[in-house]
């Protein structure tokens, strides 16, 4: 893509942030005329700085997943092993699945999305490249992929209970307890084969 200006630039800002709200919102299903609207632009602009709605959905994913969260580049890469790694994804899945907090734009956006095939298959793909294949590679032993979704499916789980669902177990449990019961379920996921009875 040629260099924008500094109009340029900032009417493709003004589009991603348009469609980071409107995916939070609506998920992938929102039209793109919705999305011009609201940025203060024309749905051929929308087309011409991203070529479709695919491929601006696509960029509104990546920038939302490499934004600091329950699981970020940053959190695995500064884990020295992958216990620490399992004690700092609890307490971030907690603190961050608060009952009087927001769920996450990307949380949000994949629970919103989940009925559009194209919307899944970006998805899936983005999980697999910012989570699922750098966790596995943390991972000790055999099965690391299958694990790490395992992994990546209670944090996903936990975030509907508590926050959409919004289950009084969760919501009223003392925060430093559920860390811990987190943490415990984690450490069993990265265990390389079952534990023994």
């Amino acid at each position: 893509m040629k260099a924008l200006g500094k109009k340029g630039a900032a009417t493709r800002q003004a589009i991603l942030t348009s469609a980071r709200q409107a995916f939070t919102e609506s998920g992938y299903d929102i039209g793109v005329r919705d999305i011009a609207e609201k940025a203060g632009v024309t749905a051929m602009l929308v087309n011409r700085y991203f070529g479709s709605k695919e491929e601006l959905f696509e960029e509104v994913v990546d920038v939302v997943l490499s934004t600091p969260g329950i699981l970020t580049g940053d959190v695995m890469e500064r884990a020295p092993d992958v216990s620490t790694l399992c004690r700092e994804a609890a307490a971030a899945l907690v603190a961050k699945t608060a009952p009087d907090l927001t769920p996450m734009d990307g949380f949000l956006i994949m629970l919103r999305s989940a009925n559009n095939k194209q919307a899944t298959d970006i998805l899936r793909r983005k999980f697999e490249t910012h989570f699922a294949k750098p966790l596995a590679l943390l991972l000790p032993g055999k099965d690391a992929g299958q694990r790490a979704a395992m992994f990546l499916s209670v944090i996903a789980g936990f975030q509907v209970m508590r926050q959409i669902v919004e289950l009084a177990a969760l919501t009223q449990a003392d925060s430093n307890q559920l860390a811990a019961r987190l943490e415990a379920v984690f450490e069993l996921l990265i265990m390389d084969g079952p534990r023994s009875a």
